[in-house]
């Protein structure tokens, strides 16, 4: 068997049989045994589009099983899978296209025009939220036949994965067949997944959580995958008669707790609930534990190394903490210079192992300035780590923003507002909200005699950002404060509007 993370899929797939892969609004969509020739159709038709092994491949589309297809057929073409936001605006997609030039443009039909023009004669296929469009129709006009799985090494790129960074620049993090492939099998061992799981899936497909944590689990495992174009709490509940493993953000978990169907009884035939992608807070966790009757197992993770630690299956899961390293996975705690501080003591948590991504793509410099010379990743979050290894994280280094899950550097919001009329400058931060986590607010100072308000500024902003990363409020003030060296104080700001959201 090859290094190709399809070979370990197509491995599980055989002896899944005619075992339900993908479910839809209570219809089987995908069987195991039907995996096969349904890649391979999709991988053809992108090779007769002119896709190469090692070719990027640029894909903004809504989720939907073709959408599956397509990722699991990049794999198994040597292609180099390349998802996007959904969200992101055609002005914000034209970096991400010179950035990565791609050979080939996957993306919604009403986007294609305006995309292929950004796209500077790349091709364009299309394929919508029905799983319709030019690259369906091209998949379903080839003739049967048998596609073979392009041969890789472990060190081949997979996935490109874009992350933003605190100068608003968006970076691409390189992961590798190996680096999915290993976190992947660990996390199967880890979290037990078992003959009959069932998977309910309402996570986006264009993030390491969604697109690796989740989905990979399930193939490796043969798992059945109850397929949510979104998260809809009533329509989960109602899978949990069906299902006993469910993946989500803390969002899902606060909406799920509120819901009144929650209950010991509705909950019984689930076997784990796990929460990332953001912080989970404490009171989440124990109000979800007495209607449930289950602690949520919480990890923590990033787009750098997919999967990092995690809570323990068995023993305790202690709110607050997101576990353990990894088997596989070593994880220090270190000052701005690199010397690991003593346990209990906060610093930048350090990360190492099989699943670190190859670095930041064309971005050798970046790379290196996140790298220690022993190898070790400066992953930019504050924790602290018990005498036994269990980690805390208790803050960012970084100025990120966690809202629902996604990632939202303040940075490039500032750019954008500030470049409004009227506007003299900005502060964006992130505040507690009772859905989201965190909730966006720039604060604005405005220009002497400027009758500026809040419904202005975010409409002149609301084409130039994902609306994700658009600012919940706006709030105006006569002056930023900043220290002696002239930084504006972010932490005094989200102090003052830690009750702006209730």
């Amino acid at each position: 068997m090859g290094a190709n993370l399809y070979s370990l899929i197509a491995d599980s797939a055989i002896k899944a049989g005619e075992r339900s892969f993908l479910v839809e609004n209570d219809r089987v969509r995908l069987a195991y045994d039907q995996l096969d020739a349904a890649t391979g159709r999709y991988a053809q038709a992108l090779a007769a589009a002119g896709a190469k092994p090692g070719d990027r491949l640029v894909v903004q589309v809504e989720k939907s099983v073709e959408n599956v297809l397509l990722y699991l057929a990049a794999l198994r073409s040597g292609l180099i899978y390349v998802p996007l936001n959904t969200a992101y605006t055609p002005p914000e997609l034209a970096y991400f296209i010179s950035d990565a030039e791609p050979s080939l443009l996957i993306c919604e039909p009403a986007r294609a025009e305006a995309l292929a023009a950004a796209a500077g004669g790349i091709r364009c296929l299309t394929l919508d939220a029905h799983g319709q469009g030019t690259l369906a129709d091209a998949a379903a006009a080839v003739p049967p036949m048998r596609f073979e799985t392009i041969e890789r090494g472990p060190d081949d790129l997979a996935a490109i994965l874009y992350t933003s960074g605190t100068t608003g620049r968006s970076k691409g993090a390189m992961l590798s067949h190996d680096n999915l492939s290993s976190n992947a099998l660990v996390l199967k061992d880890y979290w037990r997944w078992q003959p009959g799981d069932v998977l309910i899936h309402a996570l986006p497909i264009y993030h390491v959580h969604g697109l690796f944590v989740a989905l990979h689990g399930a193939l490796l495992n043969g798992s059945t995958v109850l397929f949510h174009k979104g998260f809809d709490a009533d329509k989960v509940l109602a899978d949990f008669a069906a299902a006993t493993i469910l993946m989500g953000v803390p969002t899902f978990y606060v909406r799920l707790a509120a819901h009144p169907g929650l209950t010991r009884e509705a909950c019984a035939k689930m076997r784990l609930f796990i929460s990332g992608s953001a912080p989970l807070l404490e009171s989440t966790f124990e109000e979800f534990a007495t209607k449930s009757g289950h602690a949520i197992l919480e990890r923590y993770g990033m787009t750098e190394a997919g999967m990092i630690t995690s809570n323990p299956y068995d023993g305790a899961r202690i709110p607050g903490t997101v576990g353990y390293p990894l088997p596989g996975v070593s994880a220090r705690v270190c000052d701005e210079r690199g010397v690991e501080m003593p346990r209990g003591e906060p610093g930048v948590l350090e990360i190492n192992g099989p699943n670190l991504f190859k670095g930041y793509w064309r971005n050798p410099e970046k790379t290196a300035e996140e790298m220690r010379p022993d190898g070790y990743f400066i992953t930019g979050d504050v924790a602290t780590m018990t005498d036994d290894g269990r980690v805390s994280i208790v803050g960012r280094a970084k100025d990120l923003i966690i809202a629902g899950g996604l990632n939202i550097y303040p940075k490039e919001i500032e750019l954008a507002i500030d470049a409004v009329p009227g506007v003299t400058e900005s502060a964006v931060i992130g505040v507690p909200h009772p859905d989201l986590g965190e909730g966006v607010v720039a604060v604005v100072t405005r220009q002497a005699g400027s009758d500026l308000d809040e419904p202005a500024v975010l409409a002149a902003i609301a084409d130039k950002l994902a609306r994700f990363k658009q600012p919940r409020r706006i709030v105006f003030v006569d002056t930023l404060p900043r220290n002696q060296m002239g930084k504006v104080q972010k932490a005094g700001l989200r102090d003052r509007y830690k009750a702006l959201f209730g």
